[in-house]
């Protein structure tokens, strides 16, 4: 298992490196291609100011009501496939950025910790035996989502799932994870657990979304794929509780990190 970390240095050149306890070993290459080699150069993990997305990220594509409980806590009926919307590039943020609420829309903006899958080569018709074969590996992902707009405004869930910071991603990429399912799914808000669910809760496997997804759509490179969040959503709270100014959302799972955004007007 290794761990990866993009960011950007004091002068303001973009950096990739491998997380080795307290220091980051320096980078060359591409992660895609298999050419990674190391410069000799490290620096202090903790020295990192500015984290980017853990790669260059192409595409955002997400699933919906992928656990039964945060289907009840919905009051809605599981589906039979998986539910699929996309979240546009504009919205992607890392480790650190603000959330943004949307000047038009600020008062129903809810969390939805997830799960990230990473493509590492390009996916097309894959079968659900070899969908594993595509995964580069795994971060944190923030499902951010305007509710009023999502549910309420608008008739589909693009716009109020694509606002601008709306899909937090880092701050790390962790390869070589070979029991996914085995992972549990954290958000804390202010501190206080809101969500904790196992990935093998999900409706849809991984290996199903990836080979549903790719009939049809070439998944490159670097594309991340959202896999459901569970239950303890904001709408879902009595009375609910949406972002506000000055909140810090936190996406923790375990082995691959924490994922820190705070809430701003």
């Amino acid at each position: 298992m290794a761990k990866y970390v993009r960011f950007k240095d004091a002068a303001g050149t973009v950096c990739f490196g491998r997380v080795e306890g307290e220091e980051v070993q320096l980078l060359d290459g591409c992660i895609f291609a298999g050419t990674l080699r190391e410069t000799g150069k490290t620096v202090r993990l903790a020295s990192i100011n500015t984290y980017l997305t853990p790669v260059p990220i192409p595409n955002v594509l997400a699933i919906g009501a992928n656990y039964v409980d945060h289907c009840r806590e919905c009051d809605a009926e599981p589906p039979t496939n998986p539910l699929v919307f996309i979240k546009t590039t504009n919205a992607l943020a890392a480790h650190g950025d603000a959330i943004q609420l949307p000047r038009l829309y600020p008062n129903a903006v809810d969390y939805e910790a997830e799960l990230a899958v990473i493509i590492g080569k390009t996916a097309s018709y894959v079968s659900e035996e070899d969908a594993m074969d595509y995964v580069l590996g795994f971060s944190c992902a923030n499902d951010v989502s305007a509710r009023d707009v999502q549910l309420k405004i608008d008739s589909q869930w693009a716009r109020g799932k694509s606002f601008d910071t709306f899909a937090p991603v880092g701050p790390f990429l962790v390869t070589g994870i070979t029991n996914p399912e085995e992972l549990h799914v954290k958000m804390f808000l202010n501190g206080k657990l809101m969500q904790d669910q196992p990935v093998s809760d999900m409706i849809f496997s991984i290996r199903r979304i990836i080979s549903h997804l790719s009939n049809g759509i070439t998944l490159m490179p670097g594309t991340v794929i959202l896999t459901g969040t569970p239950s303890g959503v904001g709408m879902a709270q009595e009375p609910p509780r949406y972002l506000r100014p000055g909140d810090v959302t936190e996406v923790v799972i375990d082995e691959i990190g924490t994922l820190r955004n705070t809430v701003k007007a």
